[in-house]
This record gives structure tokens, C-alpha cells and sequence, in this order.
């Protein structure tokens, strides 16, 4: 066998890709984060997804959005996110990231370094949640005095670069839902992290939970770009490898 095939068998089994591997319960589900660090919501990259590890048929065949969500286990990626220890996140250009509280602390300085580079609406809505708190949009719509559609343009800014979190509907059961609140980062991240070269950690962070990925695919994985000579520096250490053109694997 091949060290690449090895790897990529690796990567089948840890990720959960097989049926064999399904998730059964919203505990393996958080077992698995817990493992992984991160999780998309949907597969749609090299990084562990966890309606990918569901298996389970879609509620709609050939439809589009909420569709494509597993027909009963959809409501995990809600039961999840309330979980202690998960941070829920539009760190993934702007779609579903689930953290643990460890792989949180790693985005932690590109987090601040955004919000005080906020500026026009999105340092307007920073100040307001950090004077009077976590708020709905209902709240903010009356207390700013700004329609809705504004309030979502500079909140989606905000959640993309982690600097606001709030997934919106939150289902507690499959009939009885609520709008979460919005809060500011540092209400889940309340102490600065030290992290002397995050970009670094994040991406060999995600190259863990991947276990292999097209080296194309990082360009994708976060909202902030990877500088190139990243990961061109951690392959000369050593910290990563190509098993096969155009891949990389985390050298262990």
C-alpha cells in the first residue's frame, strides 16, 4: 500500500466518510467534534463536515438549501451548537463553522484584529452590543433605529470574521424555535489568546481534522485568506507534507 492511499484511508475513516462510519446520535456527533476541532456544516470542502458524517438522505431529493439537510438529523447542527464547549461560527467564508473552545482561542487574534479594524456600521453595531449586550435583531432594529436590512448587512460582515455570533432560528425541538440573540466575540472568548503565529495553527489545525486535502482547497476554508508562503514554509519545517502532487497531509 501506497503511503498515500494510507493516508487517504486515514482520512476516510476519521472524517467519518463511510456509511460504515455514520453518526448515530447527537453525542457521536459531539464526540466528533471534539475530536476533529472543527466542522462544517455541509461537505463542501476537505474539512470534516458533519452532515457529511450523518449519511442520511437528504429531506428532499434534487432540491436546494434547507433540502439537502439530512430528513431527520438535521436538527443536530442546532442541539450542537447549544452544546457547552461548542462555538458556533461564520468563520468559513461566511458559512457554518463549529469550534470547540480550544480551536476557538486559535482564531482569536485574527478575531480582534478585525474588530478593531471595524469601522461604519459594523463599529456602530460592535459598540452597541458592547454597551448593552447580547441583542436580538428585533431589539436593535428599535434601539438603532435602522430597518432590518441594514442591520443584516453589517451583522453578515461582522459573523463572517467571528467578531459577532448568533446563528439566528435555533430549534429546540422539530415544532418549538426562537431567534438567538447576537453577541460579541469576547462574550464567548472572554480572555485574549496568545497565539504567536495564527495562521500557522489554524492551518495546521485544519489539516489535522482533514487528515489529507488538495492544497488548493485552503484558499477556501476561512475568511481570511492564507498567505501562501505559509504553507510553503511549514512543508520546508517539516510540520507538513505532500504525499502526491497538488496535496498535503500532515506529517506525522
Amino acid at each position: 500500500m501506497s503511503h498515500a492511499t494510507a493516508v487517504e484511508q486515514r482520512r476516510n475513516f476519521e472524517c467519518r466518510l463511510t456509511p460504515d462510519r455514520a453518526l448515530h446520535s447527537l453525542e457521536e456527533a459531539a464526540a466528533f467534534l471534539a475530536d476533529r476541532g472543527l466542522l462544517t456544516r455541509m461537505p463542501d470542502s476537505a474539512l470534516p463536515s458533519l452532515f457529511g458524517a450523518c449519511h442520511e438522505a437528504p429531506g428532499r431529493a434534487g432540491g436546494r438549501g434547507f433540502d439537502l439537510w439530512p430528513r431527520t438529523k438535521w436538527i443536530w447542527s442546532f442541539q450542537l451548537a447549544q452544546r457547552p464547549g461548542t462555538v458556533l461560527t461564520k468563520l468559513h467564508r461566511g458559512r457554518t463553522l463549529y469550534l470547540t473552545a480550544a480551536t476557538a482561542r486559535l482564531f482569536d487574534p485574527l478575531v480582534r484584529q478585525s474588530m478593531a479594524a471595524a469601522t461604519g456600521d459594523e463599529a456602530t453595531l460592535l459598540a452597541h452590543l458592547a454597551k448593552h449586550g447580547e441583542s436580538t435583531l428585533d431589539d436593535l432594529e428599535v434601539e438603532l433605529a435602522w430597518d432590518r436590512r441594514r442591520i443584516k448587512r453589517a451583522r453578515d460582515k461582522l459573523q463572517r470574521v467571528g467578531a459577532v455570533l448568533g446563528e439566528g432560528l435555533v430549534f429546540e425541538d422539530e415544532s418549538t424555535w426562537h431567534f438567538a440573540p447576537l453577541r460579541r466575540w469576547e462574550d464567548v472568548v472572554d480572555k485574549p489568546a496568545t497565539v504567536p503565529h495564527p495562521y500557522e495553527a489554524l492551518v495546521m489545525t485544519a489539516m489535522r481534522a482533514a487528515v489529507l486535502s488538495p492544497e488548493s482547497d485552503l484558499r477556501n476554508w476561512f475568511s481570511w485568506s492564507v498567505p501562501h508562503e505559509t504553507v510553503g514554509r511549514l512543508v520546508a519545517e517539516g510540520q507538513l507534507m505532500r504525499p502526491s502532487p497538488g496535496w498535503l497531509a500532515v506529517a506525522d
